[in-house]
């Protein structure tokens, strides 16, 4: 019985609404006061709005009050003046915050992006160049510099070695070498995998694993920028003098240095292809490493650090950072697995005689020669005499 009754209840509810909608409302009278409108922008069906209100005269520079008169609830006008990049109120210091009033920046077109705000802008150049051509660049290299390992092989020392060593590095110069190095591979592994590392490692780690990687790396990555920057500098004025360029550097380039041919080329103490490395990987590009990441950190005198300037730090510091990496990862090649006794020498500061007239021999003619000491260090004791002759 109580079930019946709340059937019945439920449908005389439902037959009143229905009557209550369907009943037209008693016309006001023609004396009678306006209903009072209640505050605020008031809903409009878009078939009431007026169809020449886009044909008033000024209407592209109607402000909002304007706007709302002739469309209500449009806001064209405030988001116009949004995007425009106009800085509104802050009470934020303009030393410490100086775009705080700024919601949108204005439009730009940064290579390869679309005309649009400065931030979708940035996104664009990251997302749909950097990132992707900056992998494949990087994969191209790799897989170009194992090819060649595989295919051709690394340069042996033809000769028979002589037992006999020259000072290649002194330790000095080792020292300078080997710092640098250490930074440059802990902001290489962590800007990598910073970058590129959601698309290889997140999915094998997990969101958390990985997140824990990328805050340790982060933070060793602006650790070891101080350190490549200072050892950078000291790398530079060590090795600019004998990088000059010389007669027979253009030679040497032209014939690719005789890798291919199985002929070596004469050079000095450097060769043209460790120079062009010197002169635009080291000098140039680790320049514009150095001072792009100090913008980034905001340690450069003189910047407005607002987000244009951060976007554009980026963008170089990104840009010199995947030519400075496939640049060295062929130095590093050659440096190690590519020519043997290199490493060694490095390692050891010691070349053996032979060594140095296959790979460089001006540098070895003007030691003969008695223009260039062969022991660099007048109070080092020479590899071959301690017993650490350098194995080829």
């Amino acid at each position: 019985m109580i079930k019946a009754f709340s059937v019945l209840a439920a449908l005389a509810l439902c037959w009143s609404s229905a009557v209550a909608q369907t009943t037209p409302a008693t016309a006001p009278a023609p004396d009678a006061a306006p209903a009072a409108v209640m505050p605020g922008i008031q809903g409009q069906n878009i078939s009431d709005v007026k169809p020449d209100a886009s044909e008033e005269p000024g209407y592209a520079n109607q402000t909002n009050g304007e706007r709302a008169r002739v469309q209500p609830g449009n806001n064209a006008p405030m988001w116009r003046q949004v995007n425009s990049g106009v800085a509104g109120y802050s009470s934020l210091p303009k030393s410490e915050a100086p775009e705080a009033g700024v919601l949108i920046q204005p439009f730009v077109q940064y290579p390869g992006s679309r005309l649009t705000n400065a931030g979708e802008a940035w996104r664009q150049v990251r997302n749909n160049w950097l990132i992707p051509y900056g992998g494949s660049l990087l994969l191209i290299v790799l897989g170009a510099i194992a090819l060649f390992h595989f295919k051709i092989g690394p340069i042996k020392v033809k000769e028979e070695l002589t037992g006999r060593v020259i000072e290649r590095f002194s330790a000095f110069e080792r020292s300078a070498h080997w710092a640098n190095v250490a930074a440059f591979l802990v902001l290489a592994v962590s800007g990598v995998v910073m970058a590129f590392g959601k698309f290889f490692l997140l999915p094998i780690m997990g969101t958390t694993l990985f997140g824990w990687l990328s805050y340790v790396l982060k933070n060793a990555h602006n650790f070891a920028g101080p350190l490549f920057a200072v050892s950078l500098l000291v790398v530079i004025v060590t090795f600019m003098r004998d990088n000059l360029p010389a007669k027979g550097d253009l030679a040497w380039l032209l014939k690719g240095g005789g890798i291919f041919s199985g002929h070596e080329i004469d050079s000095g103490r450097y060769n043209a292809g460790e120079k062009v490395v010197f002169w635009g990987g080291v000098f140039f590009l680790g320049i514009t490493v150095v001072v792009s990441g100090l913008a980034m950190d905001k340690l450069l005198p003189g910047l407005s650090y607002d987000r244009s300037t951060m976007q554009i730090a980026h963008m170089i510091h990104s840009v010199s950072n995947l030519l400075m990496l496939v640049m060295m990862m062929g130095h590093i090649y050659l440096g190690t697995l590519g020519t043997k006794g290199a490493y060694q020498g490095m390692r050891t500061g010691y070349v053996d005689e032979t060594w140095a007239e296959q790979h460089h021999k001006l540098w070895f003619d003007d030691i003969k020669a008695g223009r260039i000491p062969a022991q660099r260090t007048p109070s080092a004791t020479p590899a071959a005499q301690s017993g650490k002759v350098v194995q080829v």
